[in-house]
């Protein structure tokens, strides 16, 4: 765990760039420019995944970040970094299938590197590598990383089609209710709700109240999970925030 700031280290931010990159691109300068305040450490990742994660590995035990930024290819190496505060950004999760297509050969970095290389291969072997880790990145997600992953599909970050809308419908009712909202979703759909419900017991007394009825009587719940997402979405419940102070 990465987890014992001193002061200095509140003051460090680690940014993991994407493909052909380095840690002098634009993105790094723009992070700098924003953020006068900060050290925004960016090192140079080596061609192999593992020395790469190897690096980040030594690079957060050596600056101690407060954050850690990664975009494409360098969200794929961040979503990896357990127990440390990551930001990703456009992550690239299948990196061997982008190179087998038009990545392959030479390359050239698209940003200054401390080492002066201005090129770089890839060959199978690279993309072997690459192929090896994809198969284990997800290994080892806390708790804490789903409710994270969790709580960006409930803004909206996470597409819906993708993911079953009626369960995390539910899951929202349930987080409302047990984050000192409760009051606020039975005031905007007028319902009552008791310790003992759930969320899919929430949800069905949503749709039966705004009379999302299909034959037999039965909530259409698919219709109920829509309007609680985008109701909550667009702020029709109230000023909430997912995270705690």
């Amino acid at each position: 765990m990465y987890h014992n700031y001193n002061d200095e280290a509140r003051k460090c931010m680690m940014y993991v760039h994407g493909f052909a990159s380095s840690g002098s691109s634009g993105t790094v300068m723009a992070l700098r420019r924003h953020f006068p305040g900060w050290r925004v450490v960016a090192p140079d990742l080596p061609v192999d995944p593992f020395e790469a994660m190897d690096l980040l590995h030594a690079t957060i035990e050596r600056e101690n970040p407060v954050v850690v930024v990664g975009t494409s290819m360098g969200g794929m190496y961040v979503q990896q970094l357990r127990g440390v505060r990551r930001i990703i950004v456009n992550p690239s999760f299948e990196m061997s299938r982008s190179l087998l297509f038009g990545k392959m050969g030479r390359n050239k970095y698209t940003s200054k590197r401390k080492d002066g290389a201005t090129e770089f291969r890839i060959d199978k072997a690279v993309v072997e590598r690459f192929k090896l880790m994809e198969r284990g990145q997800f290994d080892g997600i806390t708790d804490e990383d789903k409710l994270v992953g969790e709580k960006l599909a409930f803004t909206g970050a996470v597409k819906d089609d993708i993911l079953d809308i009626e369960l995390l419908a539910s899951r929202l009712l349930s987080f409302l209710c047990e984050n000192s909202y409760k009051d606020k979703v039975i005031s905007r759909y007028n319902i009552e709700i008791s310790d003992e419900d759930e969320g899919y017991e929430i949800l069905e007394k949503v749709g039966r109240k705004r009379g999302m009825l299909i034959s037999g009587g039965e909530v259409n719940t698919e219709r109920a999970a829509i309007t609680v997402l985008d109701e909550f979405r667009s702020g029709k419940l109230g000023k909430i925030t997912l995270e705690e102070p």
